[in-house]
């Protein structure tokens, strides 16, 4: 079932709107969706390696997009809809801590996002609530964003035949290590926080702010 799978999206990763549809998934990504885009922008790249880098700049131009309507929901609706987007996510626990780093070096944190398994969309969301400054914000998600997208298109155009050639021999492997990817991006959040471990600083201590109320 899986080998079936991997050649059905395979043969839907030449089709000639993929990097629509890979901004697309980007998009909803970087704001909402649990699912990390870097699986399908893989598969296109083993499609067409030629467009490889082309592919990464597609998911790279979503994903900023996306971060600014996170960012939107964070600043304008957190109270309605971001709120509950980060519990249904997972991810209440670890908001006081990003909004306290936010506050205090927004550009860098989200710059190294970019090289982190720690979800995107914690980010932009949380941005937008503290209000990062605009112009800081999307300069800092087109950098984090190119890192994380960018490195796996010159790979695979540079390599993209051995790494077909390694994902068809173990196909089933890098599935499970791709799903240990998702699962190590939550436990990122968590030692994040500063609260499991992690060296604690100025922000290990922060709440949700005052007026705020975590969903249940």
């Amino acid at each position: 079932m899986l080998r079936r799978l991997y050649d059905w999206t395979m043969a839907k990763a030449a089709h000639p709107y993929a990097g629509a549809w890979l901004a697309l998934f980007a998009f909803v990504e970087a704001s909402f969706f649990p699912i990390p885009p870097h699986p399908l922008l893989g598969l296109m790249c083993l499609a067409n390696p030629k467009r490889a880098v082309w592919y990464a700049a597609c998911a790279t131009a979503g994903s900023v997009a996306g971060g600014l309507l996170g960012y939107a929901i964070g600043h304008f609706l957190f109270a309605s809809v971001g709120a509950q987007l980060l519990s249904l996510l997972h991810l209440s626990h670890a908001f006081p801590y990003a909004a306290c780093q936010l506050r205090a070096n927004a550009f860098m944190l989200i710059v190294g996002k970019g090289v982190t398994p720690i979800p995107f969309k914690l980010v932009t969301i949380t941005a937008g609530f503290v209000g990062v400054p605009l112009g800081t914000f999307i300069a800092a998600s087109l950098l984090s964003r190119s890192i994380s997208f960018m490195i796996v298109g010159v790979l695979f155009r540079v390599f993209g035949a051995p790494i077909k050639a390694f994902i068809d021999r173990y196909l089933i492997w890098v599935t499970l290590a791709f799903v240990a990817a998702i699962v190590a991006g939550f436990l990122a959040v968590s030692l994040f926080t500063g609260r499991h471990g992690a060296k604690s600083d100025a922000c290990s201590a922060a709440t949700m702010p005052a007026g705020v109320t975590a969903p249940a």
